[in-house]
């Protein structure tokens, strides 16, 4: 459809257009300009820079979603994340009939959606908010690519993230920052993230309506769940569970209230980062990671709010700061780091990890090793619980997902993130592709960097029972141990036979013998680990994802003082340390 300006505000950036067709016998009808905002991850009416950008540069504004047919595909999405988002999208819609509009959540190729709204209805602008993700930039360069074709302007913002993660790398010289110190050293330097902007005035907002007949054709979604995608829960509802995530944005604000107030107290009691300091595996997780995830909750928001809580409670500045964020800074560090790298989730090409010889799953005893942690059966409770618990409920305390990654990779199975990471990419609430990718390449060591080789930090016994002493959390999640004795209860295989009887649980009936031995399995790691990394010292390695010093690697893997202790000095020559692993 071709329109002819007939008038223009500028102190608005509104023009009013009029249909050729409609200049007959001196008649005219006025058609607005039409500004789409493209809702993707920022699922939320308060700061978002975007849909303020979508109001202020036309007079109509319509509000979609789209679970676009080439980004988007349901056997990517476990049940618990997507309910998660399909309740976030209802949620949204339930805000914005509030104020007047709504939500239209759509099925098919944004670009074909796009096209046919400015042929029948007419569209001057879309905004959106950037995504970091390679595939959906992708997705984005061909919306660019159409607006540009067509007359259609866009406008495209940074809000999923604290700091834009382009300025990043161009103030570090065009490269990614690779360690987590270096990219907070970059980011002093820029300065503070921008506050939230403020609310839109919904007042002077007016919105447009799309026809039914373009709804039948776009295969409209009312109230979808995600039985609507052929998805189905992959196990019964845990009626033990003490929590039940809900999406949208409604409820992560209430929970950012929980969380402040849980902050301030930490900060009273003399600490930072409480959910790091004294984890809680069995009370409801005050975690809002999810809610971040799919932009619920503003990124910057929870930063300021943080920062001014700090603030107020010490009457001091901004600079201790990036201690006490230092979680949402973590998440800025892995975007930065994948932005430009198309091939973050994998190893080949992949200048932010080392490629390995992992375990090759297509021999078959591998492949069921590796069924065996995705089941929550490796015989370890402690890696069981936590696996078990992701696929109840989504979700696994950071300090867990460590441990649970650990053993996969180089702890103890000796099988390639990678496949960790399309597990935790389909079923955990949070699972971010950048912050998931990054946690992995980071906690696997699949730089082998010699400040992760403590041989005691991630056992699957001892790093268990410091995080939970009583065993409670493995009762809640494998209840076949519940009567096993305490003494027992990390490692059921020293049970004697009589008492497996006698508390109704036979090891290797009704729970599963241990699929590696821990000590055996983790010593001949290390030896891999250090072969390879002396086999790396020849060769010149590419810049890659790697701790920054002993005390990040204690403080991120919740690492006790005498297993820091443990690690090899750090004047010790590989060849040294190859030999001392060899004698122990």
């Amino acid at each position: 459809m071709h329109l002819i300006k007939v008038s223009e505000h500028s102190s608005l950036g509104h023009r009013t257009w009029i249909h050729p067709q409609c200049m007959i016998s001196g008649r005219k009808t006025v058609i607005m300009t039409v500004a789409i905002h493209w809702f993707r991850n920022g699922l939320r009416l308060h700061d978002n820079p975007a849909l303020i950008e979508a109001h202020n540069n036309a007079e109509k504004l319509l509000t979609l979603y789209i679970f676009d047919e080439t980004t988007f595909n349901p056997k990517w999405y476990g049940y618990n994340p997507m309910r998660f988002l399909l309740e976030s999208l209802i949620d949204l819609n339930k805000n914005l009939s509030l104020v007047g509009g709504r939500l239209y959540i759509l099925r098919g190729n944004p670009v074909n959606i796009f096209k046919i709204i400015k042929e029948k209805i007419g569209l001057n602008f879309i905004t959106f908010e950037q995504d970091c993700d390679h595939i959906g930039r992708a997705r984005d360069e061909k919306v660019k690519a159409f607006c540009d074709e067509n007359g259609v302007k866009y406008i495209e913002k940074v809000s999923h993230t604290l700091w834009n993660p382009k300025t990043i790398i161009e103030k570090n010289g065009g490269t990614p920052p690779f360690t987590f110190k270096q990219f907070q050293n970059i980011a002093n330097q820029i300065g503070h993230p921008p506050i939230p902007v403020g609310n839109l005035d919904w007042l002077s907002a007016v919105f447009e309506e799309l026809p039914a007949s373009m709804l039948d054709e776009f295969k409209i979604l009312n109230n979808p769940t995600p039985e609507t995608f052929g998805i189905y829960p992959e196990v019964p509802e845990n009626l033990t569970s003490p929590y039940r995530w809900y999406g949208g944005e409604t409820r992560a604000l209430e929970q950012l209230k929980e969380r402040l107030e849980y902050e301030r107290e930490a900060f009273v009691n003399g600490f930072y980062l409480p959910n790091q300091v004294n984890p809680d595996l069995l009370s409801p997780p005050s975690s809002l990671s999810a809610a971040l995830r799919y932009g619920c909750l503003s990124i910057r928001k929870f930063h300021w709010e943080l920062s001014k809580l700090f603030i107020k409670q010490f009457e001091g500045d901004l600079l201790p700061q990036y201690s006490v964020t230092s979680q949402l800074i973590w998440r800025d560090y892995f975007y930065t780091m994948s932005i430009n790298n198309k091939h973050f989730g994998q190893m080949e090409d992949n200048p932010a990890c080392i490629s390995i010889p992992w375990n090759d799953i297509k021999i078959p005893e591998n492949k069921k090793m590796l069924e065996c942690w995705k089941s929550g059966k490796t015989g370890y409770p402690f890696i069981d619980a936590g696996m078990r618990q992701l696929m109840q409920e989504g979700w696994v305390h950071h300090v867990v997902r460590n441990s649970l990654a650990s053993f996969l990779t180089r702890g103890d199975l000796w099988i390639s993130w990678v496949e960790g990471l399309n597990h935790f990419m389909k079923y955990l609430l949070d699972a971010d592709f950048s912050v998931c990718a990054g946690n992995w390449i980071w906690v696997s060591s699949s730089t082998f960097e010699q400040l992760l080789d403590c041989p005691l930090c991630v056992c699957p016994v001892s790093y268990g029972l410091r995080l939970d002493p009583s065993g409670e959390y493995i009762k809640r999640y494998i209840p076949e141990l519940k009567n096993m004795p305490a003494q027992y209860l990390y490692e059921p295989w020293k049970c004697p036979e009589s008492v497996q009887k006698q508390v109704g649980c036979i090891i290797g009936k009704d729970y599963p013998n241990r699929i590696v031995d821990h000590t055996i399995a983790s010593r001949g790691n290390r030896k891999k680990m250090l072969a390879l990394r002396v086999s790396m010292t020849n060769e010149n390695v590419v810049p890659h994802c790697c701790p920054s010093d002993r005390e990040e690697v204690q403080k991120f893997m919740y690492l006790p003082d005498e297993c820091i202790q443990q690690l090899l000095p750090l004047e010790n020559s590989d060849g040294e340390a190859y030999e001392f692993y060899k004698c122990h």
